[in-house]
């Protein structure tokens, strides 16, 4: 999340649009004559395809169109999807990529990206004008082309996660309390833990092998996705080729022998040397992985939002089955604060070759409108509860609440949609966009936040046997006190920051020093004995410094200075607007 970030929803006729949009009778289409396809060219999806299902009837019924995505995930390659596109002089008409400063100017420069201004000057989301200037600012021509995404109101030293964080140690609660609760008490006492969890669950319900680990490759970057998470646990994320402590105390070059990066490379060396790893990760997609939670067939996950979502069913939590966070003894887990700039990682635009602009503006405008945020985030790290009038309500009191349906839904493990909102099963009408406009722990207009995990009426629902055990061994109500309250949540401090524009013969180079870190990474944990695993990181090592690692590396240790010290002012002009 990153992760940051997959979770779903029903079909909404023009009858029913009044529920979930609080307006009156509403031409289907939104009054849009023609229909439209539109592609979306999303580097963050993990779907290829025509948005199905329910969100699909949102967006027609609205906008009168249909979302068309193309996904670098799943289409594999890295970035030559994008390069591929780029080179054909359009990426798509909907948008969504990274926002560095010099990707953007690219975009622009070579006729890709349109200049929203002249569409969005007059609507809602200009509510947001200082985030979307400050995302602009130093762009040519000037012109408002990017919309940041997971903004915020909150302090930048607020965790913009809800209950959960965004990754942790996630394990089969129930088969680790089967063992007593053993202590874990640094990274690699997790393997024993798993080893043994594995002999007392060798299969799954449907008969398959379990394993306590599974990986894909679709989000690797300049390192293995997969091996990065751990170092979350220790309150890093990735910078470039570095590992920034979130406080800013501390920043590792990843192929360092004694990195956490390398740390987490022999962790996984060993689980796999101890049959812990799924043989199939090397040629498995994000889907694959997660229809193994949902089976039954992994007992651990970096991310609450697949696991979880995936696997804790009601009946099964009821059962006292499911994947809790387990406590590591030195873990201090990275969390990224809030940012009322947002997060110019993960950015929205509108392609030049947009058939229809004025359309997708609108419908960007809806995405970060109240209703839009409840239906487009229930399977992103937000958890929100989808449409209301059909997973939700709000009561008498003016308490949200889930619907019968909408409890089925999102905490029994799916539903099919009624007919009146489009049929299908709920899962398969989630919105693919894999994109949060608001942080997760954002508030509506009534002042209850978006995540129906901290509704009072849900948390009611939420108790049980799973939960109960839960609590009365860690101590807590839920995951964001124990952490709190343990001093084991670092925050890093949320901010205005976009890496510069990087200069050709450095972006060059890192493109060829990450193909090499993704190879040997994965070599390194499938390895066939400690001997191989440390030649092939010497390898690793030498050809990443023989093709420019070190002179990019160079370039990243400047700019995390630059990093701290926008996280700094963050600090200091939230507590200046505050009166502090």
């Amino acid at each position: 999340m990153r992760k940051r970030a997959g979770r779903l929803f029903g079909l909404v006729l023009a009858a029913g649009l009044c529920f979930f949009s609080g307006c009156g009778p509403e031409e289907k289409g939104g009054g849009y004559k023609t229909a439209i396809v539109v592609d979306v060219f999303d580097s963050v999806a993990n779907y290829q395809g025509i948005q199905p299902g329910w969100f699909a009837g949102i967006v027609k019924d609205k906008f009168n169109m249909e979302l068309n995505f193309i996904a670098p995930n799943v289409a594999g390659g890295g970035d030559t999807l994008y390069e591929t596109r780029f080179a054909a002089g359009n990426l798509g008409e909907l948008v969504i990529c990274g926002g560095e400063r010099d990707t953007v100017q690219r975009m622009i420069d070579s006729g890709l990206l349109l200049n929203m201004e002249p569409y969005i000057r007059d609507i809602e989301i200009m509510k947001y004008r200082e985030a979307l200037e400050a995302a602009n600012s130093g762009i040519t021509p000037e012109g408002i082309y990017i919309i940041p995404s997971e903004l915020s109101q909150n302090s930048p030293l607020t965790p913009e996660e809800s209950l959960e964080p965004a990754c942790g140690p996630y394990l089969r609660w129930d088969l680790y309390k089967e063992l007593g609760y053993p202590e874990i008490r640094t990274l690699e006492d997790l393997l024993p833990v798993l080893k043994q969890m594995q002999e007392l669950e060798p299969e799954a319900e449907n008969g398959e092998k379990t394993y306590a680990f599974s990986f894909f490759r679709d989000w690797d970057g300049n390192m293995m996705t997969a091996a990065k998470q751990p170092c979350c646990f220790y309150g890093y994320d990735e910078f470039g080729f570095g590992l920034e402590k979130a406080d800013g105390s501390d920043f590792q070059s990843i192929i360092d022998s004694d990195s956490l990066y390398v740390r987490s490379l022999k962790l996984f060396f060993d689980a796999n040397r101890m049959g812990l790893v799924d043989p199939q990760s090397p040629t498995q997609k994000y889907s694959d992985f997660v229809r193994k939670c949902e089976e039954g067939r992994i007992l651990y996950s970096p991310w609450p939002w697949s696991a979880q979502t995936a696997y804790n069913t009601l009946a099964r939590k009821e059962e006292g089955k499911g994947f809790m966070l387990a406590d590591i003894g030195d873990m201090e887990i990275y969390s990224a604060g809030c940012n009322r700039r947002g997060n110019r990682k993960i950015v929205i635009g509108i392609g030049a070759q947009a058939k229809d602009p004025e359309r997708l503006a609108a419908f960007i405008d809806w995405l970060y409108s109240p209703d839009g945020i409840a239906c487009n985030g229930v399977q992103t790290s937000a958890g929100t509860a989808g449409p209301r009038g059909l997973s939700w309500d709000y009561g008498k009191e003016g308490e949200p609440y889930l619907t019968e349906f909408g409890v089925a839904a999102l905490l029994g493990g799916g539903a099919k949609v009624p007919e009146e909102w489009g049929g299908g099963l709920w899962a398969e009408g989630i919105s693919r966009l894999n994109f949060m406009p608001v942080s997760p722990c954002e508030r509506d207009e009534n002042g209850y936040s978006y995540s129906c995990l901290l509704w009072d009426s849900v948390a009611g629902i939420n108790e049980t046997a799973l939960d109960r055990d839960w609590k009365g061994q860690m101590g807590a109500e839920n995951t964001r006190e124990f952490l709190t309250g343990n001093k084991k949540l670092l925050v890093e401090a949320g901010c205005d920051f976009a890496t510069p524009p990087e200069g050709s013969e450095i972006s060059t180079l890192r493109g060829q020093c990450k193909n090499i870190i993704q190879k040997y990474s994965w070599e390194m944990v499938f390895a066939e004995d400690e001997k191989e695993f440390y030649r092939l990181l010497r390898q690793m090592q030498e050809e990443a410094a023989s093709l420019g690692y070190h002179e990019v590396f160079a370039e990243d240790m400047k700019n995390v200075e630059s990093f701290r010290e926008a996280k700094r002012n963050a600090i200091a002009e939230y507590g200046r607007d505050a009166g502090q």
